[in-house]
């Protein structure tokens, strides 16, 4: 599969029976239908969260296309306090995120013991990312 933003190649990484797919180029993720749900841990919470609608006003984004069908996705932003911009497949395909926005999706969204051990595991996927840092 081809990453939607630069055409590289992606790289499949498998954690805990989820394949996410990785663009080493650009950093961003795609997840196939009902993997974010699985990260999450929770379907209810990760559908609640990730229908937050359309973006911010005056946010402009690229237009994306799905990796697997190349429909134009639709820009969608998560319920939260700081709201992030993700693509989806308006055919229901999965969700691209570009590089960090998992991270940010994952420490807004899940609760510490679920979402600790999935943000080490991004950190060390995607190391020099933001939120190393001690608190």
């Amino acid at each position: 599969m081809d990453c939607p933003v630069d055409r590289e190649p992606m790289m499949a990484v498998e954690y805990e029976d989820i394949e996410i797919d990785c663009c080493p180029a650009c950093e961003g993720i795609w997840l196939d239908a009902g993997e974010l749900e699985l990260l999450f841990g929770d379907d209810q919470a990760c559908r609640r969260f990730l229908a937050g609608g359309n973006p911010a006003a005056g946010r402009v984004e690229k237009t994306r296309r799905c990796p697997i069908c190349r429909a134009r996705m639709e820009k969608r932003a998560t319920a939260s306090d700081a709201p992030v911009t993700y693509d989806r497949c308006p055919r229901g395909h999965g969700i691209w995120l570009d590089g960090g926005e998992l991270q940010t999706i994952l420490k807004e969204g899940v609760s510490d013991a679920d979402g600790g051990r999935v943000a080490a595991f991004l950190r060390e996927l995607f190391p020099g990312e933001e939120g190393e840092s001690a608190s």
